[in-house]
């Protein structure tokens, strides 16, 4: 698939169109990921009829770097700013781990332009870290060999299984990360304030599903955070059993299978 591009006025967003005239679902991937964190997504959404379209975030992938913020409000506008450049809302938005803190600012600051939320593994609510993962967190982003540190550390967020290409997105994301200002837009998203997310939990109007991997070692419990954010934005949990931070890679057909269920439940 041939990268578009968007020109924002501090930079440029890299994205991935599959077109067509179905439902829009943009997916915003996590902190130091890719787009193709969604690879195995992207054609289950296809051929139920969705046009899925996956974007790098602000300072990854192939979206231009430097940029002035690495915060939820800045990339949350990026979100909404695509869906404008797009035409074709109200879109159902699917956001990762940071990606998921500005879809909930999207959705909050945008409701009719937004449809549905899919929050996987969302980084969302102000407390959802734990200190001593802070902690860890700043020492292996603070350090002259991080980029390694970070592929090391990505490698156990799949604690269950790899899928097949699982090295050969791991050199594109070693490669990717190792290029100039790449590595401090990630650490720019990592400290910043969640707060803009958290207080529009409450504000969230549309529908949620909300999709925790049982085995993800980012929170001190992904079921009770899964159930908090459910609780706050009054949407639905679900647990992939033995999943990590990326259940949509790891066991893709469990999670586009929820997913599914619940874009049409939420297009009804």
């Amino acid at each position: 698939m041939e990268t578009s591009y968007f020109q924002r006025p501090q930079g440029t967003l890299a994205y991935d169109d599959t077109g067509g005239e179905g439902d829009l679902v943009l997916m915003p991937p996590g902190l130091g990921a890719l787009r193709s964190e969604y690879r195995y997504l992207v054609p289950i959404l296809r051929d139920a009829g969705c046009r899925a379209v996956t974007v790098d975030l602000r300072g990854h992938g192939e979206s231009s770097v430097p940029w002035d913020a690495y915060d939820v409000p800045s990339v949350g506008s990026d979100v909404v700013a695509l869906i404008d450049h797009l035409d074709a809302g109200p879109a159902h938005l699917v956001g990762t781990s940071f990606g998921g803190a500005a879809v909930v600012w999207a959705a909050a600051e945008r409701p009719g332009d937004v449809r549905s939320l899919v929050l996987i593994n969302a980084f969302a609510r102000a407390t959802g870290v734990s200190p001593a993962m802070r902690a860890l967190t700043w020492l292996m982003m603070h350090n002259p060999w991080r980029v390694g540190a970070w592929v090391a550390y990505y490698r156990t967020l799949y604690p269950t299984c790899k899928p097949g290409d699982f090295d050969a997105y791991l050199g594109a994301l070693r490669a990717n990360m190792a290029e100039a200002g790449r590595f401090d837009a990630a650490v720019g998203m990592t400290f910043s304030s969640r707060a803009p997310s958290d207080e529009r939990l409450e504000q969230v109007s549309v529908p949620v599903l909300v999709i925790m991997g049982g085995k993800d070692g980012d929170f001190p419990d992904p079921v009770t955070e899964g159930r908090a954010l459910a609780e706050r934005t009054g949407g639905r949990l679900e647990i992939v059993d033995g999943a990590g931070h990326y259940p949509q890679t790891e066991m893709p057909e469990e999670t586009a299978a929820l997913i599914l269920d619940f874009l049409k439940q939420a297009g009804e």
